[in-house]
């Protein structure tokens, strides 16, 4: 993995994190750091803080079509996403970090701060949820969408496969289950 690489992870963790002050400081360093990123950093600086959090609640909390949980891409809200994000925790020891965050380990920005120490791993089998995510920030038309571009121009591809299975999915949507929803019936009921 490239230097240029890790420092973009580490940026766009940042971008994709709740705006707050922290984020608002370090925003000419960003900028120097990552120029990848240099239109949403734009937008950022020139927008005022109440309103960049707003619209990042609008994009982010109110719609799961945005989701930046990875395992919600692929496994949506099933019992399956339990043990996608025990594997997100095992790939973070198998690498030597221990996920202590207070978000989910899926959480795209605790992902990039990850792939910016241990490389794209995680980044490259959840492609195509960032590619979904991608299209989906695209086609809403949010300044966010080319950090989500600059992180998928640094993995292998983008390569017909992944395209096409992240348009398939978003035609269908992630999973649902629906066990214990069936209708009952009363007991000595005819």
């Amino acid at each position: 993995m490239s230097d240029d690489h890790a420092v973009l992870y580490q940026a766009a963790a940042h971008c994709l994190s709740y705006p707050d002050e922290e984020f608002r400081a370090l925003l000419p360093q960003l900028s120097a750091a990552a120029p990848q990123l240099h239109s949403f950093l734009t937008h950022a600086a020139a927008t005022g803080a109440s309103e960049l959090a707003a619209h990042y609640v609008q994009v982010f909390d109110f719609k799961n079509r945005h989701s930046l949980y990875l395992s919600w891409w692929r496994d949506g809200d099933t019992r399956r996403r339990g043990m996608a994000l025990v594997r997100f925790k095992e790939v973070y020891r198998e690498h030597g970090m221990e996920f202590t965050g207070e978000e989910l380990p899926d959480f795209l920005p605790a992902v990039l701060e990850f792939s910016a120490h241990a490389g794209p791993v995680l980044l490259e089998e959840h492609r195509p949820g960032l590619e979904l995510l991608r299209l989906a920030l695209t086609d809403f038309g949010t300044p966010y969408a080319p950090v989500l571009e600059a992180v998928c121009a640094t993995l292998p591809g983008p390569s017909p496969k992944d395209r096409a299975e992240a348009q398939a999915l978003a035609r269908s949507g992630p999973p649902r289950e629906d066990v214990g929803l069936e209708p009952f019936a009363l007991i000595g009921e005819h």
